[in-house]
């Protein structure tokens, strides 16, 4: 009974029936807050008509928006708060629904506001609150104010988006056209990104190259250029080419690095070569000026053969040192073998000399001339050599008988006049030894000139003596504790022992050097045996030593020998197409091994150093013959290059040629090192020449290539835009097409792809609206031939009838094609004839014939006759394409001519002609 009660006394808006519900809604009061609680929960009952009836009085938007808000948002109160919003219902003020607009988050809403606001703020107010490119799309298109769609078009941002927009944006043409344009320029965007991409790749694949090439004259000036080319690029590298950059840039700074500590050390061995020269020159000019002193000299002693002996021993031992490390020029081996030679035909004459002496002191002391001539002539004594003091006794003797002219005693005085001067400069410059010798010399001068023209050079030659014995006197003096010193040091030396054998040999030749260099000066025969003995003990206990060191000297000379044999070897039978850079690695390679077989034996050391001097010499000819052969061949393909620029071809084969004659230059080698930069210098300078003309002509083709691309951009553009709304301006069309083709052949890529198919999608296009206004065109002929027809029509009854075959004239201001003419004579022929039969069967079939034309359906009882056209129309476009405005042309002359006609006939079949006629004559949209 409660139950009953509650129902009983329960207010109407919460009666169980809707329609009750829905009629309490209708009498709530708004204004009344209780009433407009109640209202906002009957907005959101569960019948449709109870929400719409209980809206209908709710005009707060923002309340509405707080319910949406709240996840209780109903079709209705979406509709009633998009009516609100849009300014459809109540009288809310512009400011105040933009700013509830701003305030949306639901996209529906937001849709329906952009399309259906009733001001322009407002629609862009809920675009700008939209994301979705889809309803972006969606606004640009279907949006009924342009500045919403243009704005909602200009959010459209990917490529997808953009052609979506520029092919469903039909009510807007500028909203497609810039649609297009914009997709363009993002395509265009991302070709020239994907470029500039494969610019830095393939730059950064050359340097990686150019990293791994190995060094050439313009290796630091390829990677100045390949960095500054980097840099140009502008668009970033990602992490990975950065680093790979970064890598071959440290190989190149290395291979450049490499190349000039090489060019370091070639001069530092350079200098060393110099100063090796002026060492070999310093020594062998000492050679000759100590040989011209022993021709100029008047008597050779035994004292001067030592002294000759041991300085040609230092040159020797210099020279072969300096040869392990540098080889000798030419001319300075062949003077330095002629000092040689000299100094072995006075060792030899001394030596023959010697072996004579007992034979001419005989001779001497029996007076026996001839035999005395015999020895001298046999000695063979060189020509200008002074002479030994038995030499000299023995020419003296021989020549004895001969007198002796005024002249010759001048010349003698003047010449012993000179070497007083020499005796006296050498006494102020303290030498002691060369003075002694010239004081000996002056002395035996003085015994054999005369005593009158001497006598006024005795008092100055007195007085030289008495200085030399005072120089030899302080000799004496200072030379004295130097020999106890020395003594006392090689003696413990002797006695104790030495950090190693070499060291102790090292420190006893210092002081044997030191002993022999006192000369005579201070010298007694305690302390030379005490030097002497000192210096025996020392030669015992470096005995061991010794021997190991000439065991090892010798398997030097076994491997200096080795060496110089497959040098020998090699140069006998040279490679005729031996590369010059791999005979300077073996040069190098050698005189490396040299330095390391070291040292030989003393006696050996020079044989075989001239042997191997004279292979080096042969090999360095052979490297400079080879490298003269490399600088021939290079300066033709130099020729060549010059001749390919020159040549009139294209320039892209042109550029082929040259990197083939690169290559040849790079297999080619090392031309001399002089000759190498400037035959490369002018070879680069031609090549570079012949890579600009590429570069320039394909600049050149490039700027034709986008001047092609914009004139056929332009082409399109101008054909999209154009709308034909006749058949006759099909010659525009052919003028398009004609233009097109003139502009082919295209270069390839994807934005020529895309030009071609939109230009084949637009000429398709306007070729069918071409057709289609020409089939419409003929289809409007038949009102223009309607009244000729229906004249024809009334002859044809009457004479059916019974009457006159009339003749139908041709209207004068009716203008008809010659077809439709002829077709108009057939028809009066035909009523003159008065031949009724096929007439039926002629329309029937140009009734099913138009049917076909103008997709309609095709009755049952017409296939047979469908099946017929349709063989007839293949059987006609095998031969030539027949367009159907030519067919309808040719459907209304068969019309035109059919005749004469039943009026029963044609009314049967004229609604119907009429409806096909009226499809094909619909114009087709602009």
């Amino acid at each position: 009974m409660s139950g009953l009660l509650r129902r009983l006394f329960a207010p109407r808006w919460k009666h169980p029936d809707p329609e009750v519900r829905r009629q309490a809604a209708a009498r709530l009061d708004p204004f009344r807050d209780e009433q407009r609680r109640t209202l906002e929960q009957l907005a959101l009952d569960s019948d449709p008509g109870v929400r719409e009836a209980a809206l209908a009085h709710l005009e707060d938007p923002e309340r509405l928006l707080t319910l949406c808000q709240e996840g209780n948002a109903s079709p209705e109160l979406r509709h009633q708060l998009v009516a609100l919003l849009a300014g459809r219902r109540g009288q809310h003020d512009l400011a105040t629904r933009i700013t509830l607009v701003e305030r949306l988050e639901d996209p529906e809403l937001l849709n329906a506001l952009a399309l259906q606001g009733d001001n322009q703020q407002l629609r862009l107010a809920a675009l700008a609150r939209l994301e979705a490119e889809a309803d972006l799309i969606h606004q640009a298109c279907d949006n009924g104010i342009a500045a919403v769609r243009h704005a909602a078009a200009a959010r459209v941002e990917s490529e997808a988006g953009l052609s979506r927009l520029a092919q469903e944006a039909r009510r807007d043409r500028q909203v497609a056209r810039k649609a297009r344009e914009r997709l363009n320029r993002m395509r265009a965007d991302v070709a020239s990104l994907a470029a500039a991409r494969k610019r830095r790749e393939a730059l950064l694949e050359t340097l990686e190259q150019h990293a791994n090439s190995p060094w050439e004259p313009l290796y630091a000036g390829r990677f100045r250029h390949l960095i500054r080319e980097w840099d140009k690029l502008e668009d970033l590298p990602n992490a990975q080419q950065e680093r790979r950059y970064q890598e071959a840039c440290l190989r190149c700074r290395k291979v450049i690095g490499d190349h000039e500590a090489q060019e370091q050390a070639r001069e530092a061995d350079h200098r060393q070569r110099e100063s090796a020269d002026q060492t070999r020159e310093s020594l062998v000019e000492a050679l000759e000026e100590s040989l011209d002193d022993l021709y100029r000299g008047e008597r050779l002693t035994d004292q001067d053969i030592a002294s000759l002996s041991a300085q040609k021993r230092l040159l020797a031992t210099r020279w072969q040192a300096l040869s392990d490390q540098h080889l000798a020029d030419e001319a300075l081996r062949d003077r330095y073998d002629r000092v040689l030679a000299a100094y072995e035909d006075i060792v030899q004459a001394r030596g023959r000399l010697d072996e004579r002496a007992e034979a001419i002191e005989q001779a001497l002391m029996e007076g026996d001339d001839e035999r005395l001539k015999a020895l001298v002539e046999a000695c063979a004594w060189p020509q200008g050599l002074a002479p030994t003091p038995l030499l000299q006794r023995a020419r003296q003797r021989l020549v004895a008988d001969i007198p002796r002219e005024d002249g010759d005693l001048d010349a003698r005085l003047a010449r012993f006049v000179e070497e007083l001067d020499e005796l006296e400069r050498l006494l102020d410059s303290g030498a002691f030894k060369g003075a002694s010798r010239l004081y000996q010399r002056l002395r035996q001068q003085a015994d054999q000139l005369p005593p009158a023209p001497l006598q006024a050079h005795q008092a100055r030659l007195k007085h030289l003596a008495a200085r030399l014995a005072e120089l030899r006197d302080w000799r004496g003096f200072v030379a004295g504790p130097k020999r106890d010193q020395l003594c006392t040091a090689i003696e413990e030396l002797a006695d104790h022992s030495a950090p190693t054998e070499a060291e102790l040999d090292r420190r006893h030749r210092q002081l044997v050097k030191e002993w022999k260099a006192l000369g005579d000066a201070a010298a007694n025969r305690e302390q030379a045996a005490r030097f002497r003995a000192a210096s025996d003990r020392i030669h015992e206990r470096l005995s061991p030593w010794r021997e190991r060191q000439q065991a090892e000297r010798q398997r030097n000379l076994e491997a200096r020998e080795a060496l110089c044999e497959q040098l020998e070897t090699l140069l006998e039978q040279p490679a005729h197409e031996a590369d010059p850079d791999a005979l300077r690695e073996i040069r190098d390679r050698s005189r490396e091994q040299w330095r390391r077989f070291a040292p030989v034996p003393r006696e050996q050391a020079e044989p075989v150093g001239r042997r191997f001097g004279r292979i080096r010499h042969d090999l360095q000819a052979l490297i400079d013959r080879r490298a003269r052969e490399i600088a021939e061949a290079k300066r033709d393909l130099i020729g060549q290059t010059r001749e390919l620029l020159a040549r009139d071809m294209p320039a892209v084969k042109r550029a082929d040629q040259a990197k083939a004659l690169q290559r040849h230059w790079r297999e080619l080698g090392r031309a001399p090192k002089g000759e190498e930069q400037a035959l490369w210098r002018e070879f680069r300078s031609l090549c570079d020449d012949i890579f600009a003309s590429r570069e320039a002509a394909r600049d050149d083709q490039a700027q034709r290539n986008r001047a092609r691309l914009d004139a056929m951009q332009a082409l399109i553009d101008r054909l999209d835009s154009w709308h034909p709304t006749s058949s006759h301006e099909a010659g525009m069309l052919d003028e398009a097409v004609h233009e097109a083709t003139a502009l082919e052949p295209l270069p390839s890529g994807r934005r020529s792809e895309g030009m071609r198919r939109r230009w084949s999608g637009i000429v398709r296009a306007r070729r069918e609206r071409l057709a289609r206004l020409a089939l419409a065109e003929e289809a409007e002929r038949w009102q223009a031939i309607r009244p000729l027809l229906n004249a024809h029509l009334q002859a044809d009854a009457r004479r059916l009838e019974g009457g006159p075959a009339e003749q139908v004239d041709l209207p004068h201001d009716l203008l008809l094609p010659s077809t439709l003419r002829q077709a108009h004579e057939r028809r009066n022929a035909a009523r003159q004839a008065g031949a009724e039969d096929g007439v039926e069967e002629r329309l029937a079939r140009l009734r099913a014939h138009l049917s076909l034309l103008a997709g309609g359906r095709v009755n049952q009882r017409d296939d047979p006759l469908r099946l017929a056209i349709q063989v007839e129309r293949l059987n006609d476009s095998l031969g030539q394409q027949t367009s159907r405005a030519e067919e309808l042309h040719r459907i209304l002359t068969e019309l035109l001519a059919t005749g004469p006609m039943p009026e029963r006939l044609w009314e049967r079949e004229v609604g119907e002609l009429d409806r096909m006629l009226e499809s094909l004559a619909e114009r087709p949209p602009p």
